[in-house]
């Protein structure tokens, strides 16, 4: 990829966050929501660690701060689907996608600058005030050494590519349904699910817990969190979300080759 091909997929992720920075009026009812749940499962969880203090490894506080760091990552991951998932998927459907062809740019790695500018206006739009708000007003860990930050946020980043590798696979499977609503509400349940987002994976018992932590969903959510809570090893953290990272948009990169070489134009 060279300098102007890296300039064009720049350009692209700007125009993504300058597209989302647009809905101010969906931006703020966003933030809202994500407190109001913030509050319904840091509540649930207070009740949940005064009986066990240390369920799942964590204490009190660390427990309150998972909450609000999966509130924070919730849009900007789009755990429970958006983004390239319903656009990319939709625009096969309508038969869109035949313009996306005659792109002088790299399929993939376009629809992926797209989701990092989705990705970081959520994160700044959506995400920083509801964490704020749930460090300020409840009993959470905050770490303060800058290092431990700086290891969250590269771990974010790594999140970001193993979901938007996830979403791109499941926007793809529309080459090969007639809708792909039914795959895109199975994958969102999953992602509820086995990313934590629900409950910590560490609280899930014996193989179960085994298994979900082994899995991608668990670099979104679970992996962040256990390193801005100082319950992960940085390095070996990245280790397993790059490797995640990489089959996935590979994998991704497979199917789409085998999509383009029998592209049927559904509806439209």
């Amino acid at each position: 990829m060279g300098v102007g091909s890296g300039r064009l997929y720049v350009a692209v992720a700007a125009g993504g966050f300058r597209r989302y920075a647009t809905y101010r009026v969906a931006t703020v009812a966003g933030v809202f929501t994500n407190t109001v749940f913030g509050l319904i499962l840091v509540y649930t969880y207070l009740a949940l660690w005064d009986e066990r203090p240390s369920l799942g490894g964590y204490d009190q506080g660390q427990a309150v701060s998972y909450v609000w760091i999966g509130q924070a990552l919730l849009a900007a991951l789009a755990i429970g689907g958006g983004g390239v998932e319903t656009e990319l998927a939709e625009r096969i459907r309508t038969g869109d996608i035949a313009i996306d062809l005659y792109r002088p740019a790299d399929f993939q790695l376009w629809w992926l600058a797209a989701d990092v500018g989705r990705c970081l206006f959520q994160l700044l739009g959506r995400g920083v005030l509801p964490f704020a708000f749930g460090a300020l007003f409840f009993p959470a860990y905050v770490p303060s050494d800058a290092g431990t930050w700086a290891a969250f946020l590269v771990a974010v980043v790594l999140a970001a590519l193993v979901s938007y590798g996830i979403r791109f696979l499941v926007a793809l499977a529309a080459f090969w349904l007639l809708d792909g609503t039914g795959v895109q509400q199975l994958a969102w349940i999953v992602a509820f699910f086995c990313s934590g987002m629900l409950l910590p994976l560490n609280v899930f018992p014996g193989a179960l817990g085994d298994v979900v932590r082994l899995l991608p969903w668990s670099a979104l959510l679970q992996a962040p969190a256990d390193v801005l809570l100082g319950e992960a090893e940085p390095w070996a953290t990245f280790g397993f979300q790059a490797g995640w990272a990489v089959v996935l948009l590979a994998a991704g990169r497979l199917v789409w080759s085998a999509a383009t070489r029998r592209v049927v134009v559904q509806g439209g």
